[in-house]
């Protein structure tokens, strides 16, 4: 032992440092950190508590002495160094995200890290922080679209009561149609999953016609009805209706939630209408097409097995498809409609007060 290093552990300090190496949970450099101590305290030369705790000479004699100055307490704690580079200032950082929320000087569309970096003379590591902080990230946007729909929130109101109470003895559906769905074909056979590898696929592709999906939502018990047609006119829409129209139970009440196209709204679709009097159309407000339940289904077949599906001819599409509605429908899940529509209609409000108060910026600049 070298010489002026004199180690007395008491009963207490050791309790301490036996608990500290015998808790799985504690962190390694503490458990090292009171085996070196405990060595000591046994006799134990600098060579021997070396090989036990396998650390070097320099690191077994700065605890053993951190421990006399310190005892336990000493182990536990890290001197606190200078950092590595100094700290960004708080002006740097409002000026990276003052700049951040303004067009570039150059011509583009939005900031990226580099420009940013280089533009403030921070490291690309520093920007990427400041952003991640303050929930900045320019590369990223969202569509949004507000409703002028002069009755927004009375329909709002009458679609979502169906969704959350609908009638007694009534079914209730939201139908809609996907259009120009593609039978795309790949040029030449892509590669499959392996580990390190994700799946390949040709970026050009070969076209084998479209399919028009219509589709109806029992919100009720979230079945599924759907039809093929090749095109999407009121005369496919009253057929669809016609099918519809026999798969429900006779003396049920249909109440049919869809968006504003023109074909649902067409006089042929009115008088078929009236020749069936236990059907009742809801129209969502116009720029609305979210409210329609159906468009969940539309969203998760398009991810789930059209987006990455290939298709060698128009019915190899149709029939996967029918395959995809047939499999949902063996264990569907009813629709829950959760969000507040007087919190929707706050959120629609304010939207419109910003995009006034922008246009009137803009006015004033100009």
């Amino acid at each position: 032992m070298r010489t002026g290093i004199s180690i007395s552990v008491s009963p207490e300090d050791r309790r301490r440092l036996e608990a500290i190496v015998l808790d799985r949970n504690t962190p390694q450099k503490h458990v090292w950190r009171a085996r070196i101590v405990l060595l000591t305290a046994e006799g134990a030369g600098t060579t021997a508590i070396m090989r036990e705790a396998g650390v070097s000479k320099t690191a077994v004699w700065r605890w053993q002495e951190r421990f006399m100055d310190e005892g336990v307490d000493g182990l536990l704690r890290d001197k606190t160094r200078p950092p590595g580079r100094a700290p960004v200032t708080l002006e740097r950082v409002a000026e990276v995200v003052r700049l951040t929320q303004t067009e570039p000087p150059h011509e583009a569309t939005h900031w990226t890290a580099r420009v940013m970096a280089k533009a403030c003379c921070l490291a690309v590591s520093t920007v990427q922080e400041i952003w991640k902080a303050h929930g900045l990230a320019p590369h990223r946007w969202r569509h949004f679209k507000l409703s002028t729909d002069p009755a927004f929130a009375a329909k709002l109101h009458d679609v979502v009561g169906l969704y959350v109470d609908p009638p007694a003895h009534a079914v209730v559906l939201s139908v809609d149609e996907k259009s120009q769905i593609q039978a795309l074909d790949r040029t030449q056979p892509g590669l499959p999953l392996k580990p390190g590898r994700a799946g390949t696929m040709t970026h050009d592709y070969v076209r084998h016609g479209t399919t028009t999906l219509f589709a109806a939502l029992n919100v009720l018990d979230g079945s599924v009805i759907g039809r093929h047609m090749q095109r999407h006119r009121h005369q496919e829409f009253i057929r669809f209706l016609n099918v519809v129209e026999a798969a429900v139970p006779a003396g049920k009440v249909v109440h049919a939630i869809m968006d504003n196209y023109a074909a649902h709204k067409h006089p042929k679709v009115q008088q078929w209408l009236e020749r069936h009097p236990r059907w009742v159309f809801h129209f969502t407000p116009t720029s609305a097409s979210w409210l329609n339940a159906v468009e969940g289904f539309f969203a998760k077949l398009a991810k789930r097995r059209l987006k990455r599906g290939v298709f060698r001819s128009l019915v190899d599409l149709q029939a996967t498809i029918n395959r995809f509605i047939a499999e949902h429908n063996q264990m569907p899940k009813p629709f829950v409609w959760r969000a507040d529509p007087d919190a929707i209609i706050a959120a629609r409000n304010r939207g419109f007060q910003t995009l006034e108060s922008i246009h009137q910026a803009l006015w004033t600049v100009t």
